[in-house]
């Protein structure tokens, strides 16, 4: 297909349902030369879900513009990020990243050998990767590095160091991947703008960087991995699936904030070119729809309940997720998802056979506490195990 596209066809497609695009120029100039090449990166973080298929159904848009595109699984991006994933189960994530977006994109019909996939500490621990972070690091100010990942590096009290990181390493990888530009959601767009300010003081050449926009959770607001509300998980059952929708956020006639609505734009008109409204005759009967607006012009007029749009999505998101539900019934799979998150019920508190003990007392109290009478006083010791514990 992308043999017989013009370029000005191909940047169409690459650009499509896209909320903006920083160097369009540049993605033009590239197109007239040659293909495009692409990244997109996503950092081993909590499970993926169903809003992933907005990124792959662009992943789908590029392949079809004959773009070269690169999936990065930064897994050191992800440590950086607050520890949102702990180091010891950093390989395991990366390898349920790995098999389940692969099973994401098998289900939506992409061709995984045109795709080439990355893990970030296969070159990010390299001698020249860790100068090029010092060299970054001496140009980046604080308030700029900070002001970069406002929008995704987890915001807590008192940040560690390792969040200022995340950015700029972000910005290398664009250098270091070899690409054109760099996808990602719009949350992004203050790292892609710290790139595009600090690699050419690096010398390296600023690349174009397009942005999908978010799109809005089950609740209204952003789907979001740590909020379970918030999204459907790609392993849910048809039975979870049908009862998360049943609670979306979905008013009547309201197109605002409205993630079932969103979900139909950025992944099943891209994915399908079409949707269907599945209702009883007595509402009106079935009915298909070619473009989006039409949708949410009959969903604003109150012409489509909201009830009929969510069982419409049910079925049809179902359709996408039962080609990964059914991989991952397999004992390997289903051992690696117990492995990279396992049931925190099941784990002991303070971490990995991490035991509470009397460790912060000197040494010498506490043998001679030992020892002593009032140290054997049963009062006493539940006092000093209070305190402990207020205390850690």
């Amino acid at each position: 297909m992308a043999d017989q596209l013009s370029p000005d066809e191909k940047f169409n497609l690459i650009t499509r349902n896209l909320q903006e695009v920083l160097g369009e120029e540049k993605v033009k100039q590239v197109l007239q030369e040659r293909e495009l090449r692409v990244y997109w990166g996503t950092a081993t973080t909590g499970k993926p879900h169903v809003a992933y298929f907005v990124p792959m159904s662009k992943i789908a848009d590029f392949l079809k513009a004959g773009c070269e595109v690169t999936v990065l699984f930064a897994d050191l991006h992800a440590y950086l990020d607050n520890m949102k994933a702990p180091w010891e189960l950093l390989e395991l994530r990366v390898k349920y990243y790995e098999q389940v977006i692969k099973a994401m994109l098998e289900s939506i019909g992409v061709p995984l050998d045109k795709l080439k996939f990355v893990k970030g500490t296969n070159f990010q621990l390299s001698r020249e990767y860790t100068l090029d972070v010092y060299r970054l690091s001496s140009m980046v100010t604080e308030h700029d590095a900070k002001k970069a990942g406002a929008e995704v590096v987890k915001q807590v009290e008192h940040p560690l160091l390792s969040g200022l990181l995340y950015p700029g390493l972000q910005a290398l990888d664009e250098e270091y991947l070899k690409v054109d530009a760099q996808f990602g959601g719009v949350d992004q767009r203050k790292i892609f703008t710290l790139a595009e300010k600090y690699l050419p003081s690096l010398g390296y050449a600023k690349r174009a960087h397009l942005m999908n926009p978010m799109v809005p959770g089950l609740t209204g607001a952003k789907m979001s991995s740590s909020e379970e509300e918030s999204k459907i998980d790609l392993l849910d059952s048809k039975e979870d699936v049908k009862k998360k929708l049943k609670k979306a956020f979905c008013e009547p006639g309201n197109i605002q904030n409205n993630g079932v609505l969103s979900f139909v734009k950025y992944v099943l008109f891209p994915l399908r070119g079409g949707f269907s409204i599945k209702r009883d005759a007595k509402w009106g009967g079935d009915k298909v729809y070619s473009v989006f607006e039409e949708v949410e012009k009959d969903f604003a007029a109150e012409m489509i309940h909201p009830g009929d749009l969510k069982a419409s999505v049910e079925v049809a998101l179902n359709e996408l997720l039962e080609p990964i539900r059914k991989k991952f019934e397999s004992p390997e799979l289903r051992k690696l998802t117990s492995e990279a998150y396992p049931d925190p019920s099941k784990t002991k508190a303070g971490g990995k056979g991490v035991k509470r003990t009397m460790s912060w007392l000197h040494p010498d109290w506490t043998s001679e506490w030992a020892r002593s009478s009032v140290w054997r006083s049963t009062d006493y010791k539940i006092m000093c195990v209070i305190w402990y514990f207020r205390l850690t």
